[in-house]
Order: C-alpha cells, then sequence, then structure tokens
C-alpha cells in the first residue's frame, strides 16, 4: 500500500469514512450508501489544504432588484470543482490504510480524469485514465502533462469505462467515478459548505447545473435545511429531470452544446437518493439560452465558463427559474475547460 504524507495511515475514522468491503470495485455497489452534512464536513477537514476556496462574488445587474452570489469554482485545480472529490476519494482511502501500489484509475477524458490525473500527481500515486480513441487530443495531451497514463480504448465512454473496470480487477487499483461513490460526492459538497460559510449561511436558494449529478447531491447534503438547491439542465440531456419524473434513475438520450461536460446519460444512483430526500427540484434550459449566458457571463464581467457551467445562469436570465420576492440565490460556476475562441 501507498502511504501518502499526512494521511495517517490508520487515523480515527472520519464520519461516512467506511465504506464496507468492495472499496476497489467500480460497480454500483457503494452507490447505496447515503451521505449526509457529516460526510461532506470530514471532507472538507481532509481537503482543506488540498483545493482553492474559491470565491463567491455579489453581483447586482444578473437579475435586476434579484441578490444574486456567483460562486468562481472555475478557478479551481484543473478548472472545475471535480478535484475536490478526487482528493476526497484519494485521501479517505489513504486514512483506512493506504492507496493501492497501483495506484488510481479513472474512465474520463474531460474534467473527473483531469481531475484524477491531478490529484494523483500531488500526492504521488500512479494513474490511469481510460478513454475513448475519439478523446479530444487537447484533453489527453493534457492527462499526460499530469503525468497519468492514458489508455484509448473503443468510441464510447462505456468502452473506457468497461476496460477501466477490467484493469481495477486485474490489478486492485482504486477506482475513481466520476459522479456516483460516496466520497466523490462527499467531496464535491465541501463547494457548498464553502457558500453557506461564505455567505454567512444568507442564502436561500443555489443553482447548479446537473449531468451525472455528484455536485448537486453534494451541495444538497452540505445546504439540507438550509437552503434549497435547484437542478438545472439542459433539455437536451435532462437525467434529473426524467429520473424525477420516473420515480428512480433511467437512461437517457444526450446531446447539445453542454454534452462534453453535462454527457452522462442517467443520474447516479447517490444524486437521485440525496434528490429525492432533499427535495432538489429540476429545471431546464435550451441550448440557445445556454449558449447566450455564458456570452453575457464574458460580456458582462469577463468570466469564461463551459457551456455546461452557463445552463446554471440560463435558468435566472430566462425565467426557467423565478426567485420570489427578496430570495437571495447563489449560482455555481462550476468550469471553465472550454475553448473561449467563440466568445468574441
Amino acid at each position: 500500500m501507498t502511504q501518502i504524507s499526512g494521511s495517517p495511515a490508520r487515523a480515527v475514522p472520519s464520519p461516512g469514512a467506511a465504506l464496507g468491503s468492495g472499496v476497489n470495485d467500480p460497480s454500483k455497489s457503494e452507490a447505496s450508501r447515503m451521505i449526509d452534512r457529516t460526510d461532506v464536513q470530514a471532507a472538507a477537514a481532509r481537503i482543506s489544504d488540498r483545493v482553492r476556496t474559491t470565491a463567491l462574488i455579489t453581483v447586482d445587474d444578473l437579475l435586476p432588484g434579484a441578490a444574486v452570489w456567483l460562486k468562481l469554482e472555475q478557478s479551481q485545480h484543473t478548472g472545475s470543482f471535480k478535484a475536490r472529490g478526487a482528493f476526497n476519494r484519494i485521501l479517505a482511502t489513504a486514512e483506512r490504510g493506504g492507496v493501492p501500489d497501483s495506484g488510481v484509475v479513472a474512465a474520463s477524458g474531460g474534467n473527473a480524469g483531469l481531475a484524477v490525473a491531478y490529484a494523483a500527481a500531488q500526492l504521488g500515486i500512479p494513474a490511469e485514465v481510460y478513454v475513448p480513441e475519439n478523446a479530444p487530443a487537447v484533453k489527453v495531451a493534457k492527462l499526460r502533462q499530469f503525468g497519468a497514463k492514458v489508455v484509448q480504448v473503443g468510441q464510447r465512454y462505456l468502452d473506457a469505462y468497461e476496460a477501466a473496470s477490467q484493469r481495477v480487477a486485474a490489478s486492485g487499483a482504486l477506482f475513481c467515478h466520476a459522479y456516483d461513490q460516496p466520497e466523490i460526492v462527499a467531496g464535491q459538497g465541501t463547494l457548498g459548505w464553502e457558500i453557506r460559510q461564505q455567505s454567512g449561511d444568507e442564502v436561500d436558494t443555489i443553482l447548479v447545473a446537473v449531468g451525472g449529478g455528484g455536485l448537486m447531491a453534494g451541495i444538497a447534503a452540505a445546504t439540507e435545511g438550509r437552503a434549497k438547491v435547484v437542478g438545472v439542465e439542459p433539455k437536451a440531456a435532462p437525467t434529473l429531470h426524467e429520473a424525477l419524473t420516473a420515480g428512480e434513475p433511467v437512461d437517457v438520450e444526450v446531446s447539445g452544446v453542454a454534452a462534453d461536460s453535462l454527457g452522462a446519460s442517467r443520474i447516479g444512483e447517490i444524486a437521485f437518493a440525496v434528490a429525492a430526500r432533499a427535495g432538489v427540484r429540476s429545471v431546464l434550459v435550451s441550448d440557445d439560452e445556454i449558449t447566450q449566458a455564458r456570452r453575457e457571463l464574458w460580456q458582462r464581467y469577463r468570466l469564461i465558463v463551459e457551456h455546461g457551467t452557463a445552463a446554471a445562469v440560463a435558468a435566472l436570465i430566462t425565467g426557467a427559474y423565478r426567485p420570489a420576492d427578496g430570495e437571495r440565490i447563489a449560482i455555481v460556476l462550476c468550469g471553465a475547460n472550454t475553448d473561449p475562441s467563440d466568445l468574441g
């Protein structure tokens, strides 16, 4: 087992740390365990010296008459919130006895893969990231810059995921799911915990884009009983919306301008369970509305974000979400790994 500096091999278990057997199994077995605020608080303590505390700024012209904060998580390491979950997953495993010598494995050509590669490099452990053969060359190059071994397999994400699963079974490596493991979700939830602290617990509603739902679920767990969470999705990728309608996670067709970051075809089991428990609702926005919101962020505030991130802003400025009088709103800007050349 690889020990990580600053992470004791046998620390006193943090709340929610024990996952039982099968910790390296990339199956859905881990997703059966719910998370709550204590898991998020434990994650916040665990990763505090590894991630950035990103700014929470007020804006007075996004929606006239409304109190709005923007959480600038696009300035996080690797350009998205995903570093929070990656660090928490690896460090929690280290607390329980050490990361396997074979290191960590992920299946993602996007933000999740970048975060796992970065966290592994910072912690001095090997990482393998499985991506489809048609993954963008720029993202593959970035993964390699972080020191990860990149394995390109098949034409679909599912092909890469299956190959990663086989590698985990053969090597005993630690699997880092993109969004559906308790430690991943709790790590993402530290963003919501920060919003509470930075706002003095004065936020009423948090708008956040939803793909697989890990960020939404983490924030909902962190703020449950204090603020409501609204998941915003493209009409072309309504994973949460369809799950809430069906009463369970279901497969959906995914397309549109935000598919590179909100491309999950099914909401995570943890995300659905937390959303149902915490009363998270879903609103939908169109590709044109997302594109315009992304442009508005650049033109008004010189903020560059991904299309998926802009979905949360689109919900407010288009009226897909209509706040009550006096309602205090925070919008999470969760990622910036995008080509800005079309912003003018």
